[in-house]
């Protein structure tokens, strides 16, 4: 669970670096973009590992479910969480829906089927006329409220997971997280929110 988080936790912030070069035009954008695509095997294996990793995390939330189950088959009568927050609460709530969006995401913007305005090459123009939405962009800040609380726990427990606890330094660590969660949060949903306000414009427009 900690190692294939760590791996894909630095995916999102790779991916929210180059989704912010939207804010530089549509040269630099498309420019990126096709920079993605200029080593199709190195994209392919890159989208292979992080499926794997994907693959991993999910089969590592079912094992602790298990684990969980069979430490207490018997509910508590009455449930008061002393010690857990919200963000921990909600993980395995919060994965399905990730991944429901992600599939989107890749319909929309990768493969040209989510059902809004796809030309290939243009991914400037796609990620505009998607966000132009308002259900697609409202859709999308609840998945990165949700990635983000995802994020929030998971980076200060990943520590435990790997077998690093100090009374000293968790709560600094807790800090740390829920502010690179935040920052990640305001990054992506910085995207959307300038697309429906018209601060990025149109290709036309600029």
């Amino acid at each position: 669970m900690a190692v294939s988080g760590v791996i894909l936790a630095a995916f999102v912030v790779l991916h929210l670096a180059g989704n912010l070069q939207i804010f530089l035009g549509p040269e630099r954008f498309n420019g990126y973009a096709r920079a993605l695509r200029a080593i199709p095997e190195l994209l392919w294996l890159a989208r292979a590992v992080l499926l794997v990793m994907v693959g991993l995390h999910i089969w590592s939330t079912v094992q602790l479910s298990v684990v969980k189950s069979d430490a207490r088959p018997v509910k508590y009568a009455a449930y008061s969480p002393a010690h857990s927050s919200y963000a921990s609460r909600t993980m395995y709530m919060s994965g399905p829906i990730i991944a429901a969006f992600v599939i989107y995401h890749l319909m929309q913007f990768t493969f040209g089927v989510g059902g809004t305005r796809f030309a290939e090459g243009d991914a400037y123009g796609n990620v505009i006329a998607g966000f132009r939405n308002p259900v697609i962009s409202g859709f999308y800040i609840l998945a990165m409220a949700l990635l983000c609380l995802h994020l929030r726990h998971g980076l200060w427990s990943l520590f435990q997971s790997l077998g690093f606890h100090h009374p000293r330094y968790m709560p600094r660590m807790q800090v740390a997280a829920l502010v690179i969660a935040l920052i990640i949060f305001i990054g992506f949903v910085s995207i959307p929110v300038a697309v429906l306000a018209r601060v990025i414009p149109d290709n036309d427009l600029i």
